[in-house]
Protein backbone atom coordinates (compact mmCIF):
# COMPACT_ATOMS: atom_id res chain seq x y z
CA UNK A 1 0.00 0.00 0.00
CA UNK A 2 1.22 3.49 -0.96
CA UNK A 3 0.14 7.19 0.72
CA UNK A 4 -0.05 9.83 -1.55
CA UNK A 5 3.10 12.60 -0.85
CA UNK A 6 1.49 16.49 -1.11
CA UNK A 7 2.56 18.69 -3.02
CA UNK A 8 0.43 21.24 -1.61
CA UNK A 9 2.00 24.80 -0.73
CA UNK A 10 0.60 26.78 2.12
CA UNK A 11 -0.49 29.80 -0.98
CA UNK A 12 -1.26 30.18 -4.64
CA UNK A 13 1.52 28.40 -6.75
CA UNK A 14 0.74 32.02 -8.94
CA UNK A 15 1.94 34.10 -5.69
CA UNK A 16 5.00 35.78 -5.77
CA UNK A 17 8.01 34.36 -4.45
CA UNK A 18 7.99 37.10 -1.82
CA UNK A 19 4.58 36.19 -1.09
CA UNK A 20 5.62 32.43 -0.29
CA UNK A 21 8.50 33.63 2.52
CA UNK A 22 5.96 35.29 4.35
CA UNK A 23 3.94 32.85 4.50
CA UNK A 24 5.91 30.21 5.06
CA UNK A 25 7.53 32.50 8.35
CA UNK A 26 4.18 33.44 9.29
CA UNK A 27 2.81 29.68 10.68
CA UNK A 28 6.39 29.51 12.76
CA UNK A 29 9.95 29.89 12.64
CA UNK A 30 11.27 26.95 14.87
CA UNK A 31 12.19 24.88 12.12
CA UNK A 32 14.48 26.94 10.72
CA UNK A 33 16.28 27.10 13.92
CA UNK A 34 15.96 23.46 14.09
CA UNK A 35 17.96 23.66 10.23
CA UNK A 36 20.36 26.04 11.84
CA UNK A 37 21.41 23.67 14.19
CA UNK A 38 22.24 20.67 11.58
CA UNK A 39 23.84 23.14 8.93
CA UNK A 40 26.03 24.37 11.56
CA UNK A 41 26.97 20.59 12.40
CA UNK A 42 27.32 19.79 8.78
CA UNK A 43 29.68 22.71 8.76
CA UNK A 44 32.36 21.71 11.07
CA UNK A 45 31.71 17.88 9.97
CA UNK A 46 33.65 19.04 6.53
CA UNK A 47 35.93 20.98 8.15
CA UNK A 48 37.62 18.07 9.96
CA UNK A 49 37.79 16.54 6.75
CA UNK A 50 38.45 18.69 4.50
CA UNK A 51 41.53 19.83 6.83
CA UNK A 52 43.40 16.77 5.37
CA UNK A 53 43.58 17.33 1.93
CA UNK A 54 44.49 20.79 2.39
CA UNK A 55 47.48 20.16 5.04
CA UNK A 56 48.67 16.81 2.95
CA UNK A 57 51.95 18.28 1.46
CA UNK A 58 52.72 19.26 4.81
CA UNK A 59 51.48 16.10 6.83
CA UNK A 60 53.38 13.99 3.35
CA UNK A 61 56.71 15.69 3.98
CA UNK A 62 57.31 15.53 7.81
CA UNK A 63 55.50 11.59 7.63
CA UNK A 64 56.98 10.78 4.28
CA UNK A 65 53.71 9.78 3.36
CA UNK A 66 53.66 8.36 -0.62
CA UNK A 67 50.48 8.87 -3.03
CA UNK A 68 48.89 5.19 -2.08
CA UNK A 69 49.57 5.90 2.02
CA UNK A 70 47.53 9.25 1.36
CA UNK A 71 44.95 6.97 -0.62
CA UNK A 72 44.89 4.64 1.84
CA UNK A 73 44.34 6.97 5.07
CA UNK A 74 41.61 7.89 3.25
CA UNK A 75 40.70 4.48 2.48
CA UNK A 76 40.32 3.67 6.16
CA UNK A 77 37.86 6.57 6.50
CA UNK A 78 35.79 5.33 4.33
CA UNK A 79 35.62 1.87 6.02
CA UNK A 80 34.68 3.40 9.02
CA UNK A 81 32.34 5.64 7.42
CA UNK A 82 30.68 2.61 5.73
CA UNK A 83 30.41 0.61 8.92
CA UNK A 84 29.09 3.72 10.92
CA UNK A 85 26.45 4.43 8.10
CA UNK A 86 24.47 1.29 8.95
CA UNK A 87 25.00 1.91 12.65
CA UNK A 88 24.48 5.35 13.03
CA UNK A 89 21.15 5.47 10.61
CA UNK A 90 19.62 2.51 12.72
CA UNK A 91 20.80 4.21 16.17
CA UNK A 92 18.95 6.97 15.10
CA UNK A 93 15.67 5.81 14.49
CA UNK A 94 15.78 3.90 17.82
CA UNK A 95 16.83 6.18 20.49
CA UNK A 96 15.76 9.31 18.57
CA UNK A 97 17.81 11.86 16.86
CA UNK A 98 18.85 14.50 19.80
CA UNK A 99 20.76 11.64 21.89
CA UNK A 100 22.47 9.55 19.02
CA UNK A 101 23.60 13.20 17.42
CA UNK A 102 25.17 14.32 20.59
CA UNK A 103 26.58 10.98 21.34
CA UNK A 104 28.17 11.22 17.71
CA UNK A 105 29.43 14.52 17.57
CA UNK A 106 30.87 14.19 20.75
CA UNK A 107 33.17 11.12 19.93
CA UNK A 108 33.90 12.80 16.17
CA UNK A 109 35.25 15.52 18.28
CA UNK A 110 37.52 13.70 20.39
CA UNK A 111 38.69 11.80 17.32
CA UNK A 112 39.40 14.90 15.76
CA UNK A 113 41.65 15.86 18.36
CA UNK A 114 43.53 12.59 18.35
CA UNK A 115 45.00 13.33 14.91
CA UNK A 116 47.31 15.72 16.78
CA UNK A 117 49.01 12.63 18.51
CA UNK A 118 49.47 10.95 15.58
CA UNK A 119 53.00 10.59 14.65
CA UNK A 120 53.00 8.18 11.15
CA UNK A 121 50.49 6.88 8.37
CA UNK A 122 49.58 4.15 10.13
CA UNK A 123 48.64 6.55 12.77
CA UNK A 124 46.99 8.37 10.86
CA UNK A 125 44.53 5.24 9.67
CA UNK A 126 43.09 4.32 13.07
CA UNK A 127 42.20 8.04 13.65
CA UNK A 128 40.64 8.32 10.49
CA UNK A 129 38.61 5.18 10.64
CA UNK A 130 36.93 6.14 14.10
CA UNK A 131 36.50 9.59 12.83
CA UNK A 132 34.23 8.10 9.91
CA UNK A 133 32.63 5.44 12.20
CA UNK A 134 31.30 8.59 14.67
CA UNK A 135 31.02 11.42 11.48
CA UNK A 136 28.43 9.13 9.06
CA UNK A 137 25.94 9.82 12.13
CA UNK A 138 26.00 13.57 10.48
CA UNK A 139 23.79 13.07 7.43
CA UNK A 140 21.26 10.23 8.78
CA UNK A 141 20.45 13.08 11.70
CA UNK A 142 20.30 16.19 9.32
CA UNK A 143 18.07 13.81 6.84
CA UNK A 144 15.86 12.90 10.09
CA UNK A 145 15.66 16.44 11.34
CA UNK A 146 14.63 17.58 7.73
CA UNK A 147 12.01 14.77 7.10
CA UNK A 148 10.53 15.49 10.89
CA UNK A 149 10.57 19.60 10.75
CA UNK A 150 9.50 20.27 6.80
CA UNK A 151 6.59 19.83 4.27
CA UNK A 152 7.10 18.76 1.12
CA UNK A 153 7.60 22.31 -0.46
CA UNK A 154 10.11 23.22 1.48
CA UNK A 155 12.14 20.16 2.00
CA UNK A 156 14.93 20.23 -1.00
CA UNK A 157 15.35 23.70 0.18
CA UNK A 158 16.04 23.10 3.90
CA UNK A 159 18.26 19.79 2.07
CA UNK A 160 20.00 22.40 0.22
CA UNK A 161 20.64 24.86 2.86
CA UNK A 162 22.24 22.60 5.52
CA UNK A 163 24.15 20.11 2.81
CA UNK A 164 25.50 23.97 2.06
CA UNK A 165 27.46 23.76 5.47
CA UNK A 166 30.01 20.92 3.55
CA UNK A 167 30.81 23.75 1.07
CA UNK A 168 31.70 26.39 4.08
CA UNK A 169 33.74 23.98 5.70
CA UNK A 170 35.63 23.29 2.76
CA UNK A 171 35.55 26.65 2.27
CA UNK A 172 36.49 27.79 5.45
CA UNK A 173 39.38 25.54 5.63
CA UNK A 174 41.76 26.41 3.70
CA UNK A 175 40.99 29.91 4.70
CA UNK A 176 42.08 29.72 8.49
CA UNK A 177 44.36 26.86 8.11
CA UNK A 178 47.54 28.61 6.64
CA UNK A 179 47.13 30.85 9.71
CA UNK A 180 46.62 27.94 12.48
CA UNK A 181 49.38 26.18 10.65
CA UNK A 182 51.81 28.98 10.25
CA UNK A 183 51.73 30.41 14.18
CA UNK A 184 51.23 26.66 16.07
CA UNK A 185 51.59 23.41 13.96
CA UNK A 186 49.44 21.19 12.47
CA UNK A 187 49.02 19.36 15.88
CA UNK A 188 46.91 22.88 16.79
CA UNK A 189 44.86 23.16 14.22
CA UNK A 190 43.48 19.15 15.16
CA UNK A 191 43.08 20.29 18.33
CA UNK A 192 40.88 23.68 17.44
CA UNK A 193 38.72 21.57 15.27
CA UNK A 194 37.59 19.67 17.85
CA UNK A 195 36.83 22.30 20.33
CA UNK A 196 34.56 23.93 18.33
CA UNK A 197 32.89 20.51 18.30
CA UNK A 198 32.75 20.57 21.62
CA UNK A 199 31.11 23.77 21.79
CA UNK A 200 28.10 22.65 18.99
CA UNK A 201 27.23 19.92 21.74
CA UNK A 202 26.10 22.92 24.35
CA UNK A 203 23.74 24.28 21.84
CA UNK A 204 22.77 21.32 20.42
CA UNK A 205 21.70 19.89 23.98
CA UNK A 206 19.78 23.18 25.12
CA UNK A 207 17.96 24.04 21.64
CA UNK A 208 16.78 20.75 19.79
CA UNK A 209 13.62 18.67 20.08
CA UNK A 210 11.45 16.85 17.98
CA UNK A 211 8.23 19.05 16.33
CA UNK A 212 5.54 17.60 18.97
CA UNK A 213 7.69 17.93 22.03
CA UNK A 214 9.22 21.53 21.40
CA UNK A 215 8.44 24.04 24.20
CA UNK A 216 8.92 26.91 21.79
CA UNK A 217 6.91 25.62 18.08
CA UNK A 218 3.13 27.65 17.95
CA UNK A 219 0.23 24.98 17.10
CA UNK A 220 0.24 26.48 13.36
CA UNK A 221 3.76 25.41 12.66
CA UNK A 222 2.89 22.02 14.31
CA UNK A 223 0.35 21.51 11.63
CA UNK A 224 1.89 22.97 8.56
CA UNK A 225 4.83 20.74 8.93
CA UNK A 226 2.50 17.49 9.63
CA UNK A 227 0.15 17.76 6.82
CA UNK A 228 1.56 14.45 4.65
CA UNK A 229 -0.31 11.46 4.94
CA UNK A 230 2.19 9.25 6.60
CA UNK A 231 1.54 5.40 8.08
CA UNK A 232 1.30 4.71 11.66
CA UNK A 233 4.69 4.27 12.89
CA UNK A 234 5.15 0.75 13.78
CA UNK A 235 8.44 -1.59 14.35
CA UNK A 236 9.98 -2.57 11.25
CA UNK A 237 12.49 -5.32 11.40
CA UNK A 238 15.59 -4.49 8.80
CA UNK A 239 15.17 -7.58 6.42
CA UNK A 240 12.19 -5.81 5.69
CA UNK A 241 13.35 -2.58 5.00
CA UNK A 242 16.08 -4.02 2.76
CA UNK A 243 13.07 -5.51 0.78
CA UNK A 244 11.25 -1.67 -0.12
CA UNK A 245 11.83 -1.17 -3.49
CA UNK A 246 12.95 2.94 -2.39
CA UNK A 247 15.52 1.39 -0.27
CA UNK A 248 17.78 0.35 -3.44
CA UNK A 249 16.62 3.02 -5.68
CA UNK A 250 18.00 5.71 -3.21
CA UNK A 251 21.13 2.63 -1.98
CA UNK A 252 22.18 2.42 -6.06
CA UNK A 253 21.72 5.56 -7.33
CA UNK A 254 23.76 7.19 -3.92
CA UNK A 255 26.44 4.82 -4.14
CA UNK A 256 27.13 5.75 -8.19
CA UNK A 257 27.42 9.58 -7.38
CA UNK A 258 28.32 10.35 -3.60
CA UNK A 259 31.63 8.98 -4.02
CA UNK A 260 32.60 12.08 -7.05
CA UNK A 261 32.09 14.31 -3.81
CA UNK A 262 35.36 12.21 -1.54
CA UNK A 263 37.09 12.53 -4.90
CA UNK A 264 36.79 16.51 -4.96
CA UNK A 265 37.09 17.05 -1.43
CA UNK A 266 40.61 15.04 -1.33
CA UNK A 267 41.96 15.16 -4.12
CA UNK A 268 41.03 18.87 -5.44
CA UNK A 269 43.98 20.54 -3.35
CA UNK A 270 46.78 17.86 -4.54
CA UNK A 271 45.57 18.42 -8.52
CA UNK A 272 45.88 22.24 -8.24
CA UNK A 273 49.17 21.83 -6.12
CA UNK A 274 50.58 19.78 -8.85
CA UNK A 275 48.93 20.90 -12.06
CA UNK A 276 49.63 25.06 -11.23
CA UNK A 277 52.02 24.38 -8.45
CA UNK A 278 50.62 26.43 -5.69
CA UNK A 279 52.02 26.74 -2.08
CA UNK A 280 49.41 26.21 0.48
CA UNK A 281 48.60 29.89 1.35
CA UNK A 282 45.19 31.98 1.54
CA UNK A 283 46.02 33.84 -1.89
CA UNK A 284 47.37 30.42 -3.60
CA UNK A 285 45.50 27.38 -2.75
CA UNK A 286 43.12 29.38 -0.06
CA UNK A 287 41.44 31.70 -2.88
CA UNK A 288 40.93 29.01 -5.71
CA UNK A 289 39.41 26.46 -2.91
CA UNK A 290 37.38 29.31 -1.61
CA UNK A 291 35.66 29.83 -4.98
CA UNK A 292 34.79 26.77 -5.80
CA UNK A 293 33.40 25.74 -2.58
CA UNK A 294 31.15 28.90 -2.46
CA UNK A 295 29.91 27.85 -5.92
CA UNK A 296 28.93 24.87 -4.59
CA UNK A 297 27.25 26.68 -1.83
CA UNK A 298 24.88 28.62 -4.37
CA UNK A 299 24.45 25.34 -5.95
CA UNK A 300 23.52 23.41 -2.78
CA UNK A 301 20.48 25.75 -2.21
CA UNK A 302 19.77 26.67 -5.74
CA UNK A 303 19.21 22.86 -6.23
CA UNK A 304 16.66 23.27 -3.46
CA UNK A 305 15.00 26.45 -4.62
CA UNK A 306 14.51 24.61 -8.03
CA UNK A 307 12.42 21.56 -7.51
CA UNK A 308 10.56 23.52 -4.14
CA UNK A 309 9.63 26.38 -7.37
CA UNK A 310 8.53 23.84 -9.62
CA UNK A 311 6.70 21.78 -6.65
CA UNK A 312 4.99 24.98 -5.69
CA UNK A 313 3.71 25.15 -9.98
CA UNK A 314 1.92 22.06 -9.07
CA UNK A 315 4.82 19.22 -10.55
CA UNK A 316 4.56 16.00 -8.41
CA UNK A 317 7.56 16.36 -5.42
CA UNK A 318 9.07 12.67 -7.33
CA UNK A 319 8.78 14.29 -11.27
CA UNK A 320 10.26 17.61 -9.26
CA UNK A 321 13.16 15.76 -7.99
CA UNK A 322 14.07 14.08 -11.53
CA UNK A 323 13.84 16.91 -13.94
CA UNK A 324 16.07 18.74 -11.47
CA UNK A 325 18.60 16.38 -11.41
CA UNK A 326 18.48 15.71 -15.22
CA UNK A 327 19.25 19.55 -15.73
CA UNK A 328 22.26 19.39 -12.82
CA UNK A 329 23.32 16.06 -14.27
CA UNK A 330 24.00 18.28 -17.97
CA UNK A 331 26.19 21.04 -15.87
CA UNK A 332 28.13 18.25 -13.90
CA UNK A 333 29.76 17.77 -17.90
CA UNK A 334 32.00 21.01 -17.49
CA UNK A 335 34.10 19.31 -15.48
CA UNK A 336 35.82 17.09 -18.69
CA UNK A 337 37.61 20.87 -19.41
CA UNK A 338 39.36 20.57 -16.18
CA UNK A 339 42.31 17.96 -16.63
CA UNK A 340 43.94 20.17 -19.25
CA UNK A 341 42.83 23.47 -18.74
CA UNK A 342 45.01 26.31 -20.27
CA UNK A 343 45.34 28.23 -16.99
CA UNK A 344 44.39 27.37 -13.07
CA UNK A 345 41.26 30.09 -13.48
CA UNK A 346 39.69 27.73 -16.71
CA UNK A 347 39.89 25.20 -14.38
CA UNK A 348 38.45 26.90 -11.28
CA UNK A 349 35.59 27.78 -13.13
CA UNK A 350 34.85 24.18 -14.88
CA UNK A 351 35.85 22.46 -11.34
CA UNK A 352 33.48 25.17 -9.76
CA UNK A 353 30.17 24.65 -12.04
CA UNK A 354 30.73 20.59 -11.65
CA UNK A 355 30.25 20.76 -7.73
CA UNK A 356 28.04 23.11 -7.78
CA UNK A 357 25.93 21.27 -9.89
CA UNK A 358 26.50 17.84 -7.86
CA UNK A 359 25.44 19.84 -4.55
CA UNK A 360 22.06 21.02 -6.23
CA UNK A 361 21.60 17.23 -7.39
CA UNK A 362 22.36 15.92 -3.79
CA UNK A 363 20.16 17.79 -2.12
CA UNK A 364 17.41 16.51 -4.48
CA UNK A 365 18.32 13.28 -4.06
CA UNK A 366 18.14 13.35 -0.83
CA UNK A 367 14.70 14.99 -0.63
CA UNK A 368 13.66 12.53 -3.03
CA UNK A 369 14.11 9.67 -0.62
CA UNK A 370 12.77 11.84 2.29
CA UNK A 371 9.75 12.38 -0.21
CA UNK A 372 9.04 8.42 -0.31
CA UNK A 373 10.35 6.77 3.06
CA UNK A 374 7.96 7.16 5.87
CA UNK A 375 9.40 9.23 8.71
CA UNK A 376 10.08 6.75 11.24
CA UNK A 377 12.54 4.73 8.78
CA UNK A 378 13.71 8.01 7.89
CA UNK A 379 17.38 7.55 8.98
CA UNK A 380 17.37 3.74 8.50
CA UNK A 381 16.99 4.07 4.87
CA UNK A 382 19.13 7.08 4.48
CA UNK A 383 21.71 5.05 6.56
CA UNK A 384 21.58 1.89 4.86
CA UNK A 385 21.97 4.10 1.57
CA UNK A 386 24.78 6.16 3.19
CA UNK A 387 26.52 2.69 4.08
CA UNK A 388 26.69 1.27 0.15
CA UNK A 389 27.64 4.83 -0.79
CA UNK A 390 30.49 4.93 1.62
CA UNK A 391 31.87 1.58 0.00
CA UNK A 392 31.98 2.94 -3.14
CA UNK A 393 33.71 6.22 -2.11
CA UNK A 394 36.35 3.28 -0.33
CA UNK A 395 36.54 1.71 -4.42
CA UNK A 396 36.45 5.43 -5.71
CA UNK A 397 39.85 6.17 -3.15
CA UNK A 398 41.53 3.32 -4.49
CA UNK A 399 40.52 3.48 -8.29
CA UNK A 400 41.70 7.21 -7.70
CA UNK A 401 45.23 6.47 -5.96
CA UNK A 402 46.04 3.83 -9.05
CA UNK A 403 45.14 5.64 -11.81
CA UNK A 404 47.30 8.43 -10.68
CA UNK A 405 50.22 5.96 -10.03
CA UNK A 406 49.84 4.60 -13.03
CA UNK A 407 49.40 7.38 -15.25
CA UNK A 408 52.39 9.22 -13.60
CA UNK A 409 48.96 11.87 -11.95
CA UNK A 410 47.38 12.57 -15.25
CA UNK A 411 43.50 13.36 -13.82
CA UNK A 412 42.08 13.16 -17.47
CA UNK A 413 40.60 9.90 -17.00
CA UNK A 414 39.13 10.63 -13.77
CA UNK A 415 37.31 14.06 -15.31
CA UNK A 416 35.98 12.21 -18.20
CA UNK A 417 34.27 9.19 -16.18
CA UNK A 418 32.81 11.81 -13.61
CA UNK A 419 29.49 13.23 -15.90
CA UNK A 420 28.65 9.20 -16.74
CA UNK A 421 27.75 8.29 -13.55
CA UNK A 422 25.15 11.19 -12.90
CA UNK A 423 23.16 9.76 -15.87
CA UNK A 424 23.11 6.37 -14.84
CA UNK A 425 22.62 6.72 -11.48
CA UNK A 426 19.35 9.33 -12.93
CA UNK A 427 18.12 6.54 -15.66
CA UNK A 428 17.95 3.60 -12.34
CA UNK A 429 16.19 6.11 -10.29
CA UNK A 430 13.66 7.16 -12.60
CA UNK A 431 12.73 3.43 -13.31
CA UNK A 432 13.03 2.46 -9.77
CA UNK A 433 11.60 5.64 -7.60
CA UNK A 434 8.72 5.00 -6.12
CA UNK A 435 5.92 7.67 -6.57
CA UNK A 436 4.42 7.79 -3.06
CA UNK A 437 5.30 7.07 0.73
CA UNK A 438 6.13 3.35 1.14
CA UNK A 439 4.05 2.03 4.17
Amino acid sequence: MAIPAAADSPVSAHESVGSKIRAALAVGKVRWGMLALVFCATTLNYIDRAALGVMQPILAREMSWSTMDYANINFWFQVGYAVGFLLQGRFIDKVGVKRAFFLAVLFWSLATGAHGLATSAAGFMICRFILGLTEAANYPACVKTTRLWFPAGERALATGIFNAGTNVGAMVTPALLPLILSLWGWQAAFIGMALLGLVWLVFWAINYYNPEEHPRVRQSELEYISREAEPEPVKVPFSRILRMRGTWAFAVAYSITAPVFWFYLYWLPPFLNQQYSLGISVTQMGIPLMLIWLTADFGSIGGGILSSFLIGRGVRPIRARLVSMLIFATCICSVIFAANASNLWVAVLAISLAVGAHQAWTANIWSLVMDYTPKHLMSTVFGFGGMCAAIGGMFMTQIVGYVLTVTGNNYAVLFVIIPSMYFLALTWLYFMAPRRIES
